[in-house]
């Protein structure tokens, strides 16, 4: 009973993982590390937004999709 949304966002992660891997490994990185920065910032961002929504995913939290008020109440 995974969330398609949850994995979709899962996926990003690992995208954005291998892009900051391949810019910080890059030839180029000892004179501009600008690039691998920026790899940095989206790949915290991509983890960022998983978390936020997990917070009100249904499947995430394990709570009935009939109540996901309750849900969203158990995380504050």
């Amino acid at each position: 009973m995974g969330c398609p949304i949850c994995r979709d966002m899962e996926r990003a992660i690992e995208c954005r993982h291998a892009e900051y891997i391949e810019a910080r490994f890059a030839a180029y990185y000892r004179f501009c590390t600008k690039l691998a920065a920026r790899r940095m910032v989206e790949l915290e961002r991509a983890k960022n937004e998983l978390e936020d929504h997990r917070m009100v995913c249904v499947s995430a939290s394990g709570k009935s999709a009939h109540h996901p008020e309750q849900a969203l109440l158990t995380f504050l």
